[in-house]
């Protein structure tokens, strides 16, 4: 605990010296995609060479920069937007951002200008999120490059708000995946496929399965980064554990879970690791989250080409720091003791993160 409080300290010190399950079918086909502007990747560490070098990537979960049918009142995510710079929100998480090579994240709205129809839902309640496109600056301005856009609110306003969505984070050039988008985080040669998909039941596994055989031929390693399952709970369901092990049989070194809104375990199953639940992050669907989340931290050591050393760490976090209130600013714990506590849970030694 120690090592990771001092890790992270000098981390902050190093960069200030230097500068809801909805009704949208998750399945649909959204085959539309836009040109990416080219990304010229990240920079290269101090000691690192083009042989001999490190990649840090971290994700988050669920990322709602947007309010309920993108209206503005006290108190909102889009109150705050409206009063705040776009580097107000991750203002405390921007030193771990800037300091990997890649930062992903899920992000769960609409990106529209326009004054689209919600599509009909047939739950009760039921939500729809939106914002403008000009939220994009809250990612870009805090060193996140690439999103998922894999979840269940990217369509709550039909096709057209979709499209504005896709369009948005492709004109800020972040990189983006889908349901039917695999994309590729590279660094002097080594390619890692980021594979973003819904997993609402365990037969969606097998669409998973085929998109991971078809990423092994482009990439040196693939991360599967879904979204589903039951919302609240601490633990994922039998179904999700089988399907989440049966990604890693067939190909995934990493499976990291989103959607409950909240953290769930992790565990190490055929040397792989899987993160069941990354829970909220930066969250404008609820004015009071539970208040844990993480930053996981993956390090891939790669040597003459190859794979040799894979790394992790979590870096325990507050969804907010706003007291019983979120104020939509998640922060990294710095109290020991509650550090321990989400990292006990999160190694399934403690039954809540709290």
């Amino acid at each position: 605990m120690r090592r990771y409080l001092a890790a992270l300290l000098a981390a902050l010190q190093l960069l200030s010296l230097s500068a809801l399950a909805a009704e949208w079918d998750p399945g649909d086909p959204m085959l539309w995609e836009p040109d990416l502007p080219t990304f010229d990747g990240p920079m290269p560490r101090p000691g690192e060479t083009a042989e001999n070098f490190s990649i840090v990537l971290s994700f988050t979960g669920d990322m709602l920069l947007a309010s309920l049918h993108g209206k503005r009142t006290a108190g909102s995510f889009l109150d705050y937007a409206a009063r705040e710079g776009p580097e107000y929100f991750l203002q405390h998480v921007r030193p771990v951002f800037e300091a990997d090579d890649f930062t992903v994240v899920n992000l769960e709205n609409v990106l529209t200008d326009r004054g689209l129809t919600p599509k009909e839902k047939n739950t009760d309640p039921a939500y729809w999120f939106r914002s403008g496109t000009a939220n994009t600056d809250i990612l870009t301005s805090s060193g996140v490059e690439a999103v998922s856009l894999a979840n269940n609110h990217t369509g709550d306003y039909g096709d057209a708000g979709y499209r504005d969505t896709v369009d948005a984070v492709s004109a800020a050039g972040l990189e983006y995946g889908t349901n039917n988008r695999t994309f590729y985080l590279e660094k002097n040669g080594f390619r890692i496929a980021v594979i973003c998909h819904g997993l609402w039941n365990e037969a969606q596994a097998e669409t998973i399965v085929r998109r991971l055989e078809e990423a092994e031929s482009r990439s040196d390693f693939q991360i599967v980064f879904y979204h589903g399952g039951a919302e609240g709970v601490h633990a994922p369901e039998p179904w999700r554990v089988r399907a989440s092990r049966r990604l890693v049989d067939c190909g995934a070194d990493l499976v990291l879970g989103n959607h409950p809104h909240v953290l769930q375990p992790r565990e190490t199953y055929q040397g792989r690791e899987i993160v069941y639940s990354l829970g909220n992050f930066c969250f404008g669907g609820s004015r009071q989250p539970r208040n844990r989340t993480i930053i996981y931290q993956l390090t891939l050591r790669v040597e003459q080409g190859s794979l040799t050393e894979t790394s992790s760490q979590i870096i325990p976090c507050y969804v907010h720091t706003g007291g019983k209130t979120n104020n939509y600013c998640p922060a990294p714990i710095t109290d020991e003791e509650q550090c321990r506590r989400v990292l006990a849970f999160m190694d399934g030694d403690a039954k809540l993160p709290y």
